[in-house]
């Protein structure tokens, strides 16, 4: 590409834990764990000071509390973080012209060409210290000229910092810090490389690609565009939703049946109440499985227009049946609702009954007060709330 790219990637600081420091100020300093309970859940979120001791996303809630047995545990409330990604949605919206909300937290934002009439690094200083001062949530940004090598950035700069990469300062940057540190870079890929004696990024970039495609096959190309900070991915608008999808991926690779059902049913019944909220519905249901050599596999099923989950569910279930070979562990998985239009829950006239539509609506009322998985399946308790990202774009 000749013309110089300006992509910025911002994060919210630990949003839940910053959100719920907000309504709560005793919780700054202190080490704090937002999650499912002590006995089956998983941590969602966790501040810095739990982090110092080992604890991270998706470890499960028990043993976070093993490493850090002083952390406050809050359930968290789903309608509050909603509520403070929509105030720094619209003030991102209000000052650049083309962004991309990749989750509840997380945006894109391309400022190429704007050069002409603005500094690209001041534009995205103002940004973040405008959204402090309006929301009190602490924000970090990286700059690049590429999606990966600016949210590798973010990532150095945090907590509540920014980093900028000139354009040519690519590699050097990426050079000392560890092949980890590469998003979508698994633990079992890192152990190989390691194995042959890979340990930095600038150890990737002296490797030749013939090499990594012969190890990792497809996967060996990704590994080397972003070691050498190639990445000319776009910026896809933030725009109305036509699917809304979320996905897991296990600390180890996964092949119990019914872990993998309980996970499903927890990220349908997510799905599905955020499609209710938005008075939408969908005609399309898929689910992604990806095992542990990236070897991708989907399945979609278009179904009636719907929003209930104990019609989405069984289809869920069939689909993971006809998706996965049942000898082989997953690593990741995924639900997507798509062709979505809008529409209120559709009655199925054979199946339901005022006391089934009057429930689901007070499950969501309930959920939207006290945060979801207040009221859920006995089966969608196996994870708690976000341990994935019910807001991320299909």
């Amino acid at each position: 590409m000749d013309a110089k790219r300006h992509i910025v990637h911002i994060d919210l600081d630990s949003f839940f834990v910053s959100v719920e420091r907000k309504f709560n100020p005793s919780l700054i300093g202190k080490a704090v764990i937002i999650g499912g309970s002590a006995d089956r859940g998983v941590v969602a979120s966790c501040s810095y000071e739990a982090r110092k001791f080992g604890v991270h996303s998706a470890m499960p809630t028990r043993q976070a509390l093993k490493l850090c047995p002083h952390a406050i545990v809050i359930h968290g409330t789903h309608g509050r973080y909603s509520e403070a990604s929509r105030e720094v949605t619209q003030i991102i919206h209000n000052m650049v012209p083309l962004y991309q909300k990749s989750s509840v937290d997380e945006f894109y934002i391309d400022l190429s060409g704007m050069e002409r009439f603005h500094d690209p690094y001041q534009l995205a200083c103002d940004l973040r210290q405008k959204v402090i001062r309006e929301t009190g949530l602490p924000i970090s940004f990286g700059m690049a000229s590429g999606k990966t090598i600016a949210k590798m950035a973010t990532n150095q700069a945090k907590p509540n910092g920014q980093l900028w990469i000139k354009h040519g300062q690519e590699k050097a940057f990426l050079a000392p810090l560890n092949i980890g540190k590469i998003p979508g870079l698994g633990e079992s890929t890192c152990q190989k490389l390691y194995q042959y004696g890979i340990e930095k990024i600038g150890d990737l970039q002296r490797v030749n690609l013939k090499f990594l495609e012969a190890v990792f096959g497809k996967m060996g190309t990704y590994i080397y565009k972003k070691a050498n900070g190639i990445d000319d991915s776009e910026i896809i608008p933030h725009s109305d939703r036509k699917s809304i999808s979320t996905e897991h991926t296990f600390e180890s690779d996964v092949k119990d049946l019914r872990t993998l059902e309980n996970i499903l049913v927890s990220m349908t019944e997510e799905l599905a109440g955020k499609l209710r909220r938005e008075n939408k519905v969908s005609s399309c249901l898929a689910i992604k499985i990806r095992y542990a050599n990236f070897e991708t596999h989907t399945q979609q099923q278009k179904i009636a227009l719907t929003a209930a989950e104990h019609i989405l569910i069984p289809g869920v279930k069939n689909l993971l049946k006809s998706a996965w070979n049942q000898h082989r562990p997953i690593r990741l998985i995924g639900v997507r609702l798509s062709n979505l239009c809008a529409g209120s829950y559709q009655i199925n006239l054979f199946e339901d009954n005022e006391e089934r539509i009057r429930l689901y609506q007070a499950m969501d009322n309930i959920n939207f007060r006290f945060g979801d998985k207040t009221v859920c399946r006995a089966a969608g308790m196996e994870i708690g709330a976000r341990t994935f990202n019910p807001f991320l774009k299909g």
